[in-house]
């Protein structure tokens, strides 16, 4: 634990570390004020793309812990950032919530039903299968088909819901074509939490609570890595994979004790 408390920064996942659903997970206020009170670089990544960073920092706040927005970056900003690097001024059809959409907008990136350059799905509960059935038609005629993240589910207080990659799959299977996905494991994102505090990859811990996601993003970014088990991952799980954590702790607290 020493070895971790050295670090200048931390990026974390938030579902299944921080908390689940509307629920904050043991020892997470004491991991977040030592950060604090530490003066470590912090930064929150989330493959949901369901809210904006002012909303995850207004989640926490009603759990009673004071994050400011700009700790946060989502699998919606960076797969904005991605198609704006790749083609700017384009067009999308999305099959996600508010948050998605505006990290587009916020991009220059704007909606279009007719002709899109790209059909973006993020999680979301508003799915239908007319949703489904216009994404099949607009990536046949040639849409790029992008996914905000490769979650097949992710944890709620009620125990899992279906992601992304699980939201995708009809489309995909139909078309043919393969979702290109911006989120974890993609090095992207962790690149894009390195540049957000300033920091070396030898200068960070990632957390995570996800072996085929998290961890293996922190691998492939040459970054020490933390399991946590408060997520969807349990111990046995771990000998599943041919890569293993660093370190494997039960949650975040214990990082802090």
């Amino acid at each position: 634990m020493e070895q971790i408390k050295k670090k200048d920064g931390f990026i974390c996942d938030m579902d299944g570390v921080l908390y689940h659903g509307n629920k904050i997970l043991p020892g997470v206020t004491e991991f977040i004020n030592w950060m604090i009170e530490n003066n470590k670089r912090l930064v929150f990544l989330t493959n949901s793309a369901e809210r904006t960073p002012h909303e995850l920092s207004m989640k926490l706040g009603r759990m009673g812990l004071q994050v400011d927005a700009d700790h946060f970056y989502t699998s919606a900003m960076a797969t904005a950032e991605f198609l704006a690097s790749q083609k700017p001024g384009c067009t999308a059809y999305v099959i996600g919530e508010a948050a998605l959409t505006k990290a587009l907008y916020d991009q220059g990136i704007y909606m279009n039903d007719v002709n899109p350059d790209y059909v973006v799905v993020g999680e979301t509960r508003t799915y239908s299968f007319e949703k489904i059935e216009k994404a099949i038609d607009l990536v046949i005629k040639g849409a790029k088909l992008i996914g905000t993240n490769p979650d097949i589910t992710g944890p709620t207080e009620k125990g899992v819901a279906p992601a992304t990659g699980a939201l995708i799959s009809p489309i995909e299977i139909s078309t043919g074509k393969k979702a290109y996905f911006v989120g974890k494991p993609n090095p992207l994102m962790l690149r894009h939490g390195l540049k957000k505090i300033g920091c070396h990859s030898s200068e960070i811990v990632f957390v995570g609570d996800r072996m085929d996601t998290d961890i293996i993003a922190g691998i492939e970014s040459n970054v020490d890595t933390v399991l946590v088990l408060s997520g969807v991952t349990r111990i046995e799980d771990v000998d599943n994979f041919p890569y293993r954590p660093k370190y494997i702790v039960n949650g975040v607290g214990d990082l802090v004790k």
